[in-house]
């Protein structure tokens, strides 16, 4: 993926204002409220002092304040936060908040961690590591304009904080700043030249610019610098740096076109233990890449010319599980590619007339404005899932990916599933397994370089309906009507910057197949997406106010966006 993660910066400096004395402190016992103790001993020392139960007040708040710091050091975030919970209880204070707020971060609830650190910052003076740390939770939920703020003002407090230079490149890269982005991170690099996480950081910058070598240098070093001095700030989610370093490195080769180097990064990455939320995103992301790099046979041509787009004219009728054969060009840096799906002509569930119509439609609007069509109609799960495993490879170096799937759609577990034509479901199968799983599609792609934009008319019923009912509670199977919000995706899925999510109607509703030839959202879809210098997101309010008219409100489109700026699909 995308998603760097780093220090929570220095808690350290927030150690003395623990909610007791340093003589009290010492009182309680060293192993205990000891920043350096390994992270068993110290919970272990903690747990037999509160089992004494001669503390109680502040002395008491201390100590399970000092067993969250010892749990955090194990990534359990679970256990920091239930530790944080009963100190604030006992005696609040902005160290202990601070805490609980980052481990909320690390568990990715950043809404309840912005709460904590404005909690932090109500109970004491203004604080830089507060604030540098309610600036990550604010990027951590896209609102990066707050999150530079929030830099400003910890950088304002202390000029010499790599890790919020380094944050606030981060944020500004995020809003497509690429000079600014690389004038903080250099900056956080001369400050301390010995920290991995901005030479991370910087790695992502040289692959949006293209430039693979400096990427690979770069996540080289901070692998070179996380072994040889591990991070020691508390804070950092154990095994965070490594696991971010490979996955970025290993996205600057598989660029490259260096598969057998690609392929050993991403395999190390996924050998690492994870605890927190970004370092699982990157290893769902490392997880789908190495597969399609194992798939590869031989390299992507590094200065390759541009694939040209397909003519207009509608493609030829295919047959069930036949892909529309896409151009032969290996996709390059600047390219934008598009995957459309059209599945109807279901064996053993409800068939449906139109989402052969709808990709049909929407994927020559889309050759009309210059992208490379990889189009399927009918699919069964053998094509389906070739198709979409070779589009994601070959999105690797485009500059915007879209994905546009028209057909049956269902969430099962709150997970969103897209079904392929030759589905048939029996007592005591595994129902996901015949079926595509959307969380992987978005691992596939998630990645800050490039833009996504994915689109989902698939939520016309649930064909699965008798089958869930018949497997019975003991697979802990729930089939639920339409499709699931982001938010509410399995734990693999990721949400990276740079990536538009939008569905045919709300999460949970039934979209409609219409009684024309297309769908009321993919026939407004195909006439609205080519319209000149009409940017995505005030072209998808178009469609979804066409929708809701022709459907006399019975439908409204639903769209989640992390983009990075305005995109235009057809330009000004």
């Amino acid at each position: 993926m995308r998603r760097l993660l780093v220090a929570l910066t220095l808690l350290a400096a927030f150690l003395g204002s623990a909610p007791a004395s340093a003589q009290s402190r010492s009182q309680l016992g060293p192993l205990c409220t000891t920043e350096t103790t390994p992270a068993d001993q110290m919970v272990d020392a903690c747990t037999k002092i509160i089992a004494l139960k001669v503390f109680k007040g502040e002395q008491l708040a201390t100590v399970y304040f000092w067993r969250a710091v010892g749990s955090n050091k194990k990534g359990d975030y679970a256990k920091v936060i239930a530790d944080t919970t009963e100190a604030i209880r006992l005696q609040p204070s902005q160290a202990v908040y601070n805490l609980q707020g980052s481990a909320y971060y690390d568990k990715g609830d950043y809404d309840i961690a912005i709460a904590d650190f404005d909690d932090a910052l109500k109970l004491g003076p203004p604080s830089g590591i507060i604030f540098h740390n309610r600036g990550n939770a604010w990027r951590g939920k896209g609102n990066y304009a707050k999150a530079i703020d929030d830099y400003d003002k910890s950088i304002k407090a202390d000029p010499k904080s790599a890790f919020s230079f380094q944050n606030r490149g981060i944020a500004k890269e995020a809003l497509g700043d690429l000079d600014g982005a690389l004038t903080d991170i250099n900056q956080a690099i001369r400050l301390d030249p010995t920290l991995p996480q901005p030479l991370i950081n910087r790695t992502a910058i040289w692959r949006a610019r293209g430039d693979l070598d400096r990427a690979i240098a770069d996540g080289s070093e901070a692998i070179r610098l996380a072994k040889d001095k591990p991070p020691v700030n508390i804070m950092t989610p154990p095994n965070s740096v490594l696991i971010s370093a490979y996955t970025h490195r290993a996205l600057a080769y598989e660029a490259k076109g260096d598969y057998a180097h690609a392929k050993d990064d991403y395999n190390v990455s996924l050998a690492i233990a994870a605890s927190d939320a970004g370092s699982k995103a990157n290893q769902a992301t490392a997880k789908v890449r190495l597969s399609l790099v194992t798939e590869t046979t031989a390299p992507i041509p590094r200065d390759a010319p541009s694939p040209t787009s397909q003519p207009a004219a509608a493609p030829v009728p295919q047959q069930t599980g036949a892909p529309a054969a896409s151009s032969s060009a290996p996709a390059v840096r600047g390219s934008r590619m598009a995957l459309v799906i059209g599945n109807g002509a279901y064996a053993h569930v409800k068939a449906l007339p139109n989402p052969s119509n709808d990709a049909r439609a929407v994927a020559k609007s889309l050759r009309d404005i210059g992208f490379t069509v990889s189009e399927g109609i009918d699919l069964d799960r053998a094509a389906m899932q070739k198709m979409t495993r070779d589009f994601l490879r070959e999105a690797a170096r485009a500059q915007v990916a879209l994905v546009y799937y028209a057909g049956h759609g269902v969430q099962v577990d709150g997970r969103n599933y897209l079904i392929p034509v030759d589905v048939e479901l029996k007592s005591g199968a595994n129902m996901t397994q015949a079926m595509i799983d959307m969380d992987t599609i978005m691992a596939g792609l998630d990645d800050q370089v490039r833009t996504n934009i994915l689109i989902f008319d698939a939520c016309r019923n649930n064909p699965m309906a008798q089958q869930v009912a018949s497997a019975g509670s003991s697979r802990s199977i729930e089939g639920a009507p339409g499709l699931a919000a982001p938010s509410s995706l399995g734990s693999g899925a990721t949400l990276g910057a740079g990536t538009l999510i939008a569905f045919a109607t709300a999460p949970g509703q039934v979209a409609l197949d219409g009684e024309g030839a297309n769908s009321p959202f993919s026939a407004a879809l195909s006439r609205h997406i080519g319209t000149p210098g009409l940017e995505v997101q005030q072209m998808l309010t178009r469609v979804r106010a066409e929708v809701v008219s022709t459907t006399k409100n019975k439908q409204v489109p639903w769209s989640n966006s992390s983009l990075l700026g305005e995109v235009y699909l057809a330009e000004k």
